[in-house]
Parts: structure tokens; sequence; C-alpha cells
């Protein structure tokens, strides 16, 4: 059970690379094979949001750190387009990437979720097509898929947004 979400630390930067990898290969075992490729996210690119103040880490009851994600609160880049759909809104909105975790807990997501709809009642995330498991995460908590959206390299994800009245 989640019982703290916190930002990262430096010193965690070992145990959050190493979840990036067990979600890496955990979701190559699940026929998705174009998502988080050539090494990404690397260890420059979490220090820099973990700089930022981006970067946070769950932790159980034990003070295990069992998943991390970005959560940006503004306006993100890759979202000022969005094709064969909209937004369902354009206010402020927070933004959650990333997230990995370790598989010691259940129900991580709507752990995250929660936590930021705590902060913002707009999220928006995107995923990539073949992340079957995201895309049914996101609908049985609610987001709407909106359409796509293309990440700076030219990717193509599925975007959703949720908001919380």
């Amino acid at each position: 059970m989640i019982t703290n979400i916190r930002c990262t630390t430096i010193l965690d930067l070992d145990r959050v690379m190493r979840l990036y990898d067990i979600a890496r290969n955990f979701m190559r075992s699940q026929s998705n094979h174009q998502q988080w490729v050539n090494g990404y996210p690397n260890e420059a690119f979490i220090r820099d949001e973990i700089a930022a103040g981006h970067s946070f880490v769950c932790e159980n009851e034990n003070g295990l750190i069992v998943a991390t994600f970005c959560f940006i609160i503004g306006e993100d880049p890759t979202y000022r387009k969005i094709y064969d759909g909209k937004w369902l809104n354009e206010a402020p909105y927070g933004t959650v990437h990333r997230m990995a975790s370790g598989g010691e807990e259940k129900g991580v997501a709507r752990c995250v979720f929660d936590w930021c709809f705590n902060r913002i009642s707009n999220v928006r995330v995107d995923t990539h097509r073949d992340n079957h498991i995201m895309q049914h995460i996101l609908q049985s908590y609610g987001f709407t898929y909106c359409g796509i959206i293309y990440l700076a390299d030219g990717s193509e994800r599925l975007a959703y947004q949720k908001v919380q009245s």
C-alpha cells in the first residue's frame, strides 16, 4: 500500500532508474516495443526532472520506493495541437508523464491520479497506442480519450483528459 508520495531526491536516482527498467521490460512483455526506446528516460533526463521538481516517488508502508512519475502543472507544449479530436477544455491543467512501478504494490496509478487531482482538478495524460494497460487504467479512472498528439520527435500518442469537479 502506498503511504507517501514525495519529490524525488538525487539519492533516489538508482531506485528510480531501476523502476524505469522494470516498467520498460514489462511493456515489452505486453507487446509494447515502441515506447521508452533507446534508453529513454535516461539518467540525465531524470536528473533534470528532479532538479526542476517534476519527479515524484511513491513509498509503501516500509518506506520502499515502489513507483515514480512526473507531474507538471502548466502548459505542455506537445499538447498545443491535438488531432482527430479536441481537449475537454482549455483551463489550466496538470500533466502526468512517465509513470513506472516495480510491481510490488497494486493500485499505483489510482494513488498517483488521486494525488494529482488533490493538486489540480484538470489533468491530461498521453500514452502510446500499444500501451493497452495504461489505456485501460485511464478509462477505468474516468479519463476521456480526446485525440492524438505528437511528441517533439514526431512520435504519436493517444491523449486523455479528466476534469474532476
